[in-house]
């Protein structure tokens, strides 16, 4: 039994340090805590995503508790690397030491760039580098997006003709500060692939006390026509609190109706130019137009029908003094001349010779 306690526990080991690494989050660790400009460290990362496309950047004016605070406008951002995880969700990458844009303290930030947001940071120090304090953290409260959000609201008939797409960005935040935000002004951007996003403020009406939370619903619209893979963003106090994937699909309706005018257009040009033709013409004897094809060659070739009613067969007699009545060759078929067939008188005298 205690061999058979042994083995389960060597088996659970792997599971339960695998289950702390998921617990702990992404994580960085650097090769050297301290560099000069033109040298490089090595930055090793596990507990992200398999196979994530991951953004590397020495940035200034940050800690690992605060974050960046000037976003990437207080990274080196020239001097920046990609890498991707391998199936473990680990990578390990060469980074060039450069002087962020603004003064120390400074942070290797590591950022997703595709998918689900997730970030960590590891203190660094830019040997020869200002170093300054921090601003001030504002008096207000401090918000976090407590749950995930999402895009409400579908595309209408007018969208499929290009209007502008439009959907309600749903999130709940809560304020981990110590005193209440009251009418927080949030900014929400949107960028279509790797561009950056256009931020417009909005500011939602309320009081959310430390501690407490509040659902927020907040109008977002894409310019006329767009589609393809978009990204919201929302922002406060010029952290990125949450992004937001969007899929708008092709406004087909102004395919169609494209198609449909390179087809109706030359038509209507094409029976325009016809009726040009048929008007300048020079009219036929009559002043009757006729349309249509002309085939005079067929004409000639096809055969004449008449209702003309058929001729008598001439008749059988040759001879123009005679009638068909009188005719002596029609009772017996004989033509010769007339004779007379009476016996011979005795009155006629008759010649004999001497007996």
């Amino acid at each position: 039994m205690a061999a058979l306690l042994a083995v389960l526990a060597l088996l659970m080991l792997p599971l339960s340090a695998g289950a702390a690494t998921a617990a702990d989050g992404p994580s960085v660790k650097l090769s050297k805590s301290q560099a000069g400009t033109g040298g490089s460290i090595t930055v090793r990362g596990s507990g992200w995503r398999s196979h994530a496309l991951l953004m590397l950047l020495i940035c200034g004016q940050s800690v690992p508790s605060r974050g960046v605070i000037g976003g990437t406008n207080s990274c080196a951002n020239a001097d920046g690397r990609a890498v991707t995880t391998d199936a473990k969700g680990a990578f390990s990458k060469q980074l060039p030491v450069s002087e962020p844009p603004v003064p120390c303290p400074c942070v290797v930030h590591v950022a997703t760039v595709t998918g689900a947001k997730a970030d960590a940071d590891a203190i660094f120090q830019v040997a020869g580098h200002a170093v300054e304090p921090l601003p001030a953290e504002p008096a207000g409260g401090r918000l976090t997006v407590l749950t995930d959000t999402r895009l409400d609201g579908s595309s209408g008939l007018l969208t499929w003709f290009g209007a502008p797409p439009s959907r309600t960005l749903v999130f709940t935040v809560g304020n981990v500060g110590t005193t209440p935000v009251k009418n927080p002004v949030l900014q929400v951007g949107t960028s279509h692939g790797v561009f950056a996003p256009q931020w417009e403020d909005q500011q939602w009406h309320g009081t959310i006390k430390p501690g407490g939370k509040a659902r927020m619903k907040l109008p977002v619209e894409l310019t006329a026509g767009a589609h393809g893979d978009y990204t919201v963003s929302l922002k406060y106090s010029g952290k990125v609190l949450a992004e937001q994937p969007w899929g708008v699909g092709r406004p087909w309706g102004v395919t169609v109706f494209w198609v449909l005018v390179c087809l109706v257009v030359p038509a209507a040009v094409f029976r325009a130019g016809m009726a040009v033709v048929d008007r300048v013409r020079p009219r036929r004897a009559g002043g009757i137009r006729h349309r249509g094809l002309h085939l005079p060659e067929l004409a000639l070739h096809l055969p004449k029908f008449t209702s003309r009613v058929p001729e008598a067969p001439p008749s059988a007699s040759t001879l123009p003094w005679f009638t068909p009545d009188s005719d002596p060759g029609g009772a017996d078929g004989r033509l010769s001349a007339p004779h007379d067939d009476s016996p011979t008188s005795r009155t006629t005298p008759t010649r004999k010779g001497p007996t």
